[in-house]
């Protein structure tokens, strides 16, 4: 790149979270050793991927990998890929909380009251929610959505990090469903993983969330 202008300041690397609980707080719906395993192996693990993936972008920039020397939709994929698994997993974090402290029970408030104007009543929602859940194919996510647009509360499944993000719409809550979130305490059952996970849900999160999209 002799010659052009050399950029002052590179794309930034990603760091792990700290986690705002301890890991057996979610006991007995999530044991101590799946969030061990799923914190300290897999979230890291995207979150280390997602640097090394920055590092060959960089070097990309500042033309230390001319054209030729790398496949730029690989490059794309892999960030997008170990990026959304760091984004995804600090969300998943952040809408769970200690059972019979910040987790479980019912939603208040102006989601309570939303979820019962849109869903006919959280019982409703609940089902609906799980329904969406237990009919993912292989592995991926289950969002509500808050669609600024229409002010709809909206549910929707992504399989993988990839598909059916509905672009600009923020998540208010999120449960993940790839097997290392479930597979060494309820193994293959995951419909009970997605029934026991309500009693971990933080609602105040939840609503937190919902009140500052809506500011």
């Amino acid at each position: 790149m002799e010659g052009e202008n050399l950029p002052k300041e590179l794309l930034k690397k990603y760091e792990l979270p700290q986690l705002p609980y301890k890991l057996d707080a979610l006991e007995p719906y999530i044991s101590k050793d799946i969030m061990d395993l799923h914190y300290n192996a897999h979230h890291k693990g995207y979150v280390n991927s997602s640097n090394t993936f920055v590092d060959r972008f960089n070097k990309v920039i500042k033309g230390d990998l001319p054209a030729g020397d790398y496949d730029m939709q690989g490059l794309m994929r892999g960030l997008v890929f170990n990026i959304n698994g760091h984004k995804l997993h600090s969300l998943y974090w952040n809408n769970m909380g200690e059972p019979g402290n910040k987790g479980g029970g019912t939603p208040g408030g102006e989601l309570a009251d939303m979820i019962n104007k849109q869903y006919g009543s959280f019982d409703k929602f609940k089902g609906l929610f799980n329904e969406a859940a237990n009919s993912l194919p292989g592995t991926g996510w289950t969002v509500l959505y808050y669609e600024t647009e229409n002010s709809n509360l909206q549910i929707m499944t992504f399989e993988n990090h990839f598909q059916n993000h509905i672009a600009e719409l923020p998540v208010l809550m999120i449960m993940d469903e790839f097997e290392h979130a479930y597979y060494l305490q309820y193994k293959n059952k995951r419909a009970d993983y997605v029934n026991a996970w309500w009693n971990i849900v933080n609602w105040e999160e939840v609503d937190k969330k919902l009140r500052k999209v809506k500011e």
